[in-house]
């Protein structure tokens, strides 16, 4: 087994616990201890959706370095949960990356995601994978995301709702705290 990568929160972060029927099951998020990609998801001070995301050896690609897929999928996987949280039941329509720089195996990384506009159902998003500092931008990306009816998503939908309603109310919490 490999040792756990630090994905702790950074000061400000929430952290996002995903749903009982997603946990173990998401082709991304779903193995915290395996060896192709761990993400811890979070929220910001101003209630964004952030992660922490480490690739490992079962996401290469060129040697030593992540597959773009690996890339594809966790900003993929981000940007709909940022739709999820700003109350968007939404499905990827169509993903837009730009790999900017090869990601180096074994080290940890930071995911950013927002909802740019909404039309109609229409929920557009973005989403950069930085290095922790965030000195180097090794991936952006831009997504359309399509709000379908919560029933597709069966007692999931149920219990992303109560989660994010909490991560909602941290936020709100953090952001009145500091105006006080």
């Amino acid at each position: 087994m490999t040792e756990l990568p630090n994905l702790g929160p950074e000061p400000g972060w929430h952290e996002l616990v995903p749903p009982q029927t997603v946990a173990g099951r998401s082709f991304v998020s779903g193995e915290p201890q395996g060896d192709r990609l761990r993400v811890r998801y979070f929220t910001s001070e101003g209630g964004a959706l952030v992660a922490k995301v480490w690739f490992g050896p079962g996401a290469v690609g060129p040697p030593n370095h992540a597959h773009g897929g690996s890339l594809a999928a966790v900003l993929d996987e981000a940007m709909g949960a940022a739709a999820w949280l700003a109350g968007h039941v939404a499905v990827a329509a169509d993903l837009h990356l730009k790999f900017r720089q090869m990601v180096p195996l074994g080290t940890v990384f930071m995911v950013s995601t927002r909802v740019t506009t909404v039309d109609g159902r229409k929920v557009r998003t973005a989403g950069t994978l930085r290095s922790l500092d965030g000195a180097v931008t090794y991936c952006e990306a831009d997504g359309l995301f399509i709000e379908v009816d919560a029933e597709h998503f069966g007692d999931m939908a149920e219990e992303a709702f109560s989660v994010l309603a909490g991560a909602r109310a941290d936020a709100k919490s953090d952001r009145d705290a500091g105006e006080g």
